[in-house]
């Protein structure tokens, strides 16, 4: 029964590692300590605490990159701008089609933010440029 029990509580233990949360925007830094601008999510959670989960994109104070690589193009689920900072994207790459700025916070599901008349920003990110 003890066995039992120890086991349970590791497994607990082990899940509890699984809770995503989204980092705070006012120490939001690389795993180096250097100060990010914004991190963008490949996946959010219909549950806001465990949004901000799957693959990440770190974005540094002064970025600009026109063109997303291959791999980041219109995945970006969820994000987190850091304080003092602003991020631009574009929904096409080289800075065209629809443009939204973030301003720093929380965007737990980007798939609540409108684009134009009856879009969202989920999975529509080409392009970004972020200061602070």
């Amino acid at each position: 029964m003890k066995g039992f029990i120890a086991l349970l509580l590791l497994a607990a233990l082990c899940f509890e590692g699984l809770n995503a949360e989204c980092p705070d925007p006012a120490t939001l830094k690389d795993d180096y300590g250097s100060k990010l601008c914004a991190q963008m999510f490949e996946d959010s959670s219909y549950y806001y605490d465990d949004s901000c989960t799957g693959s990440f994109i770190n974005v540094y104070p002064d970025e600009d990159t026109p063109i997303m690589p291959w791999v980041w193009d219109n995945r970006v689920s969820s994000l987190v701008v850091g304080r003092g900072c602003s991020l631009t994207v574009w929904s096409k790459t080289k800075k065209q089609g629809s443009k939204k700025k973030f301003s720093a916070g929380f965007q737990y599901h980007l798939k609540e933010v409108k684009k134009g008349l009856f879009g969202n920003w989920n999975d529509s990110i080409s392009g970004y440029y972020c200061t602070c």
